[in-house]
């Protein structure tokens, strides 16, 4: 008997979210199928990939490729911009590590400037992440908000102990785009949801982070977790888990053994540059197919080559 597709659509659909102005703005969202089922509907945005770079630099020992890229760059703009040049980019991802009260402890002021610096110095949306202390990113994304007027930032993440600060600071009193960050946990991320919305911010304007893991290390509970969102967003209509889903990607990739471990060390393990590749895109696509629509990755090759599974898959 021949084969009958049955394409299938749902009611409900994941919110549209906008990042950015102009014509390099990046809608994230508004789907109404399960992920990467394109063969059921038409993608109408399809998943976008950001680069990450840091206020400091990455240490690029034993990366001879993401070293060159960058050759000459260096001051936060300067790499934003061969950031928002690499090949398959949509968005580029500012993350201050130096902010961080036990490391460089970079200063409020100091860090808004920057970011401002960076916004001026691409024509891509900007995504601004923190040092992950609650208290310093609070002070850090409410400056930065104000400093990026205009620019329609997404400020990543908002968390349980914060999400008053950064969604009134950043949200409410200047319009940005707010990340909701959750722990791997469907019920939290719904609540974190509910809460902003019942703060004032609009649902159009968060962006779930619903956490990460690179691909062997617990991943199946990110999988799990972000198939459990998508189902209850489309099949349940629950409007408070149809919010987009970003995925930091490349914090976590760039971090296990497999990718920092010299070849000096484990010559048979090969090189260790391309070995962060192949984890970065494994655990890239992985979040793809898991439900994510919106990836950020480091290497101009895990970035190149994601984008060219997105293409190809539409």
């Amino acid at each position: 008997m021949p084969f009958t597709a049955k394409p299938r659509k749902y009611g409900a659909a994941i919110n549209e979210t906008l990042l950015g102005t102009g014509g390099n703005a990046v809608a994230l969202g508004g789907t109404n199928v399960l992920p990467l089922h394109y063969f059921d509907n038409p993608a109408k945005n399809p998943p976008a990939v950001g680069v990450e770079i840091t206020d400091t630099g990455f240490d690029t020992t034993g990366l001879p490729a993401l070293a060159m890229y960058y050759a000459g760059a260096n001051t936060p703009a300067e790499r934003a911009k061969k950031a928002a040049a690499m090949e398959g980019a949509s968005f580029v991802c500012l993350r201050f590590e130096g902010a961080d009260p036990g490391g460089l402890n970079r200063s409020v002021a100091e860090c808004a400037a920057i970011a401002k610096d960076v916004a001026n110095a691409i024509d891509k949306p900007l995504v601004v992440t923190g040092c992950k202390n609650i208290e310093k990113d609070a002070e850090i994304f409410a400056a930065v908000a104000e400093a990026c007027q205009g620019k329609n930032i997404l400020v990543l993440s908002a968390r349980e102990e914060d999400y008053k600060t950064v969604g009134a600071s950043c949200a409410l009193a200047y319009g940005q785009k707010v990340g909701a960050e959750s722990s791997v946990d469907i019920n939290l991320a719904k609540q974190l949801n509910v809460l902003m919305t019942q703060l004032g911010v609009p649902a159009q304007s968060i962006v779930m982070n619903l956490g990460s893991a690179a691909a062997g290390y617990g991943f199946e509970y990110v999988s799990s977790t972000m198939d459990r969102v998508k189902s209850a967003a489309l099949e349940q209509s629950d409007t408070m888990l149809q919010m987009p889903v970003i995925t930091p990607v490349s914090a976590e990739a760039w971090s296990v053994k497999e990718a920092i471990m010299p070849e000096s060390d484990m010559p048979e393990w090969g090189s260790q540059e391309e070995r962060g590749i192949q984890m970065e895109t494994v655990t890239a696509s992985a979040c793809l197919a898991s439900g994510s629509d919106a990836v950020i990755l480091r290497h101009p090759t895990s970035v190149k080559t994601i984008a060219a599974l997105v293409a190809a898959l539409l």
